[in-house]
């Protein structure tokens, strides 16, 4: 059997070969103080966590974020998938006596590491560099706290339910958000409006697996995230400050007695070119606040446009972009959404 002849292989062409995905690094902050709405789901999107898994998915966020040295200002975790905002501190040198203290706060009594690094302080008085490089490099960073946690929940889950496999549906998704209270304020009551959104209750602070429910049931830890943007350290000012923003602002019926539409009467005023308040907008699950990369003040997401120049198409001349359809006249994205933007 003879060969292909020349002229049959100079003109026969294979099929080219598509490009490789390559997932684009996130949009990180490294060198200042912080904040991140991160949103993960359950694989295929199904309805996977019962109560008890919520709430065992809400204690491993606190720990991992105490581990982390990252404050989880407010989360809400629901049955297919879970946000959380957070905010993360400015670099810094972190010392041997607080490492070893964020290890035994985290870490079981006859963990293993635990007892090196405590014989390690016993002895010498300060920790191995090779420890305390890899604990230092699980600091401060978002994409290691939601890493661990969903890793950390993933075998709890699968031990407790005898099963196995991936438990989520995709790496989960970050906004950086702009660290001003207007900014943080109002994806906060976004985030704790979750449960009212979704028909579960109608008041959020019926709600234990959010931060508002766990902030009004003394949760200090869950009060400290909502009042690092309220201006006060005193919850009965701060709480009843912000229980306003989700009533009145955010829209819901209830204590306040303010009348509010549902959410396909708001639907069907801006199909008809009407307009709707804040709080009615946040009645409506927001894309921008879940997939438009950066969230904040015009001049701020162009700041950071400018940072990370790379990342964006080679005609794009600047980063800021209004919220289609939204009154939030102050807020701007880094995305331009343009489908299913309100649902």
């Amino acid at each position: 059997m003879t060969g292909l002849g020349g002229g049959f292989r100079k003109s026969f062409k294979f099929p080219a070969r598509r490009k490789r995905f390559m997932r684009k690094p996130r949009i990180k902050l490294t060198d200042c103080v912080s904040v991140y709405h991160c949103i993960t789901r359950a694989v295929g999107g199904q309805f996977l966590f019962e109560e008890r898994d919520r709430e065992m998915f809400q204690r491993m966020a606190w720990r991992q974020a105490d581990f982390c040295g990252v404050q989880l200002i407010t989360h809400s975790i629901l049955s297919s998938h879970a946000h959380f905002e957070v905010r993360v501190p400015e670099p810094g040198p972190i010392s041997d006596e607080t490492l070893l203290g964020r290890a035994e706060r985290f870490y079981a009594p006859k963990s293993p590491l635990l007892r090196l690094l405590r014989q390690a302080m016993a002895e010498r008085g300060a920790l191995p560099e090779d420890l305390r490089e890899k604990l230092r490099k699980r600091m401060g960073d978002v994409s290691v706290f939601m890493k661990e946690l969903k890793q950390r929940f993933s075998r709890w889950y699968n031990r407790e339910h005898g099963r196995f496999g991936t438990l989520w549906a995709e790496r989960f998704r970050s906004v950086l958000i702009e660290d001003r209270p207007e900014v943080v304020g109002v994806v906060a009551a976004y985030i704790d409006l979750n449960a009212v959104r979704a028909w579960i209750v109608p008041d959020p602070k019926d709600y234990r697996f959010c931060g508002y429910g766990e902030a009004v049931g003394g949760n200090r830890l869950a009060q400290m995230g909502l009042l690092s943007f309220l201006g006060t350290e005193d919850w009965e000012q701060g709480g009843a400050e912000y229980r306003m923003r989700l009533f009145v602002e955010g829209g819901t019926a209830g204590e306040s007695g303010k009348a509010v539409l549902d959410r396909e009467a708001i639907l069907e005023v801006l199909k008809a070119g009407g307009k709707i308040g804040c709080g009615q907008a946040l009645r409506l699950r927001i894309r921008y606040f879940q997939d438009g990369l950066v969230l904040g003040s015009e001049g701020w997401v162009n700041e950071i446009f400018g940072k990370f120049r790379d990342r964006f198409g080679p005609r794009r001349k600047t980063g800021a972009r209004k919220l289609r359809g939204l009154p939030f006249e102050g807020l701007r994205t880094a995305r331009d959404l343009r489908k299913n933007v309100l649902t």
